[in-house]
């Protein structure tokens, strides 16, 4: 799997410069626009694989960036947040970048190509939130204890992926520095999501006409591998990826298995 490529990060003022957002940079070729969890931006493998390949851009979500936490108080409601990130993709110069969003990231995704269809070339969502049905409905990540996050995250929690995820450092002072920026990034992110992960976005969803990859772990139980044939059947040009053995993080938990599924999607 590819090194960590040289990172580099912009600030760019959106929102008639009311609000800054971060954007980490990385890799060269054809932009690639990647939205993140509820959880905040991770530099992981995933990531620099697509940077071997494309020029990839992340922001981090309004509050979640460190340094302007209280950016999550600019705007309110969520068609307001997907017309700021069309803005930032205008500001970037991104021409018809690939977009690629994982879990609440997915939602956002979604929204942006169904606000804005020739905005993205491709889109893929990795286990996107976004839909709710009471038959099968979303679990409470955010009032979730800490402790019980890995068994609803990860099919095998103990994996040495999933642990490198949830246990990044051997340092207290830092681990307990991670455990903040995750909970006020499930605040920032859930502010638009919480507490049911559902803003009517299966109303929009037939607006996208980027051929899309849904990509789902067989076994997330956060949102259940049936959401997965509703967006299917929701968006028009789409296709779906199921990844055995795999929970609610496919390019952590099942690495191998999600690049090969993205590769053969997007070359």
């Amino acid at each position: 799997m590819s090194t960590t490529p040289t990172i580099t990060e912009q600030t760019v003022d959106v929102w008639g410069g009311r609000l800054a957002i971060t954007v980490k940079v990385a890799g060269a070729g054809a932009p690639l626009l990647y939205l993140h969890p509820a959880a905040g931006l991770a530099w992981d493998p995933f990531l620099s694989h697509l940077a071997s390949r494309y020029t990839v851009y992340a922001p981090e979500f309004p509050g979640t960036s460190e340094g302007n936490p209280y950016a999550i108080h600019t705007i309110d409601t969520l068609s307001d947040m997907v017309l700021a990130y069309e803005e930032l993709v205008r500001t970037l110069g991104l021409d018809h970048p690939v977009v690629i969003g994982q879990s609440f990231g997915g939602m956002l995704a979604a929204e942006l190509a169904a606000t804005f269809p020739t905005l993205p070339d491709k889109l893929v969502l990795l286990d996107p939130i976004g839909l709710w049905t009471e038959t099968a409905p979303v679990a409470n990540w955010i009032a979730t204890p800490p402790d019980q996050l890995p068994a609803l995250l990860f099919h095998d929690p103990a994996s040495p992926a999933a642990q490198a995820m949830l246990a990044p450092s051997d340092d207290l002072a830092q681990q307990q520095a991670a455990a903040a920026a995750m909970v006020w990034a499930f605040g920032c992110t859930g502010k638009f999501a919480w507490p049911i992960p559902d803003r009517g976005l299966r109303h929009r969803l037939h607006r996208i006409t980027a051929p899309t990859l849904i990509v789902w772990g067989r076994n997330d139980r956060l949102i259940s591998v049936d959401y997965a044939d509703q967006f299917h059947k929701l968006i028009a040009d789409s296709t779906v990826t199921i990844v055995d053995d795999c929970g609610h993080i496919p390019q952590v938990e099942k690495l191998d298995d999600t690049v090969e599924a993205v590769d053969k999607f997007l070359l």
